[in-house]
């Protein structure tokens, strides 16, 4: 009888659900937000493999063309370029700088005379000049102090000034090489820094496997476009949500 009268009422009452409506309500939103989770997840994703492609793109064709424009040229400069991080390397220690000095010797200016111009001419076209955020000029010494190895320290420190002097210099003569027309040369100033980094990155030898000290002092010009950033953008917003 009680249950009659609780099915009659419930039936007369057009706001009462029962256990199973509220489980089917509450299921629906769980699949509509779980819907919504992998739709967003989803468009990231393309999102990444856009930016991924595009770097991709961008980064082969930058090699192919510094490759067209130096090619010939980097064997004569005892020079590589990269493919993987598109930095070109000069590798002569003897005609960068004299022992333990800053100044930009006669012979590597005569390069960069040569070299820093066209490199630019390269970075600065319609299908480039976009992509790249930093033209890094890095310096790099061998693990050779003062101390000769007693104070590591010490000598990581005096390496670390001495690179940051030298690539300073090779900077200041990189955009001396650029006429004072050229109306690429703020965009230039606004990217190209100037990074000393002692001997923080050897080049190790493959058939020792100890530092190969001659190679280890040597001058990079490497390249970072903005493929970073976007994906930062991309993880930033994700973190936010």
């Amino acid at each position: 009888m009680r249950k009659q009268q609780a099915d009659i009422e419930q039936q007369d009452n057009p706001f009462s659900l029962s256990i199973g409506d509220l489980m089917a309500a509450l299921l629906l939103i769980f699949v509509l937000l779980l819907a919504s989770t992998l739709l967003r997840l989803q468009e990231e994703f393309e999102n990444k493999a856009k930016v991924a492609e595009r770097y991709s793109e961008v980064k082969e064709a930058l090699y192919l063309k510094l490759l067209d424009e130096f090619g010939d040229d980097l064997e004569e400069w005892n020079a590589d370029l990269d493919p993987h991080n598109l930095s070109i390397r000069f590798k002569e220690p003897d005609i960068l700088f004299a022992k333990s000095k800053s100044e930009v010797k006669d012979e590597f200016k005569k390069v960069l005379n040569d070299f820093f111009p066209r490199y630019i001419r390269v970075l600065s076209l319609p299908q480039f000049i976009n992509s790249v955020e930093e033209v890094r000029i890095e310096g790099h010494t061998d693990s050779d102090g003062p101390t000769r190895g007693t104070n590591r320290d010490d000598d990581y420190f005096y390496n670390m000034a001495l690179s940051q002097d030298r690539t300073r210099s090779v900077l200041a003569y990189a955009l001396s090489t650029l006429e004072a027309n050229d109306t690429t040369k703020g965009w230039v100033q606004e990217r190209l820094t100037a990074n000393g980094l002692s001997s923080s990155k050897p080049i190790i030898s493959e058939k020792s496997g100890q530092e190969d000290k001659n190679a280890s002092r040597r001058v990079e010009f490497r390249i970072r476009t903005n493929a970073e950033e976007q994906i930062q953008e991309i993880l930033n917003y994700s973190q936010a949500d």
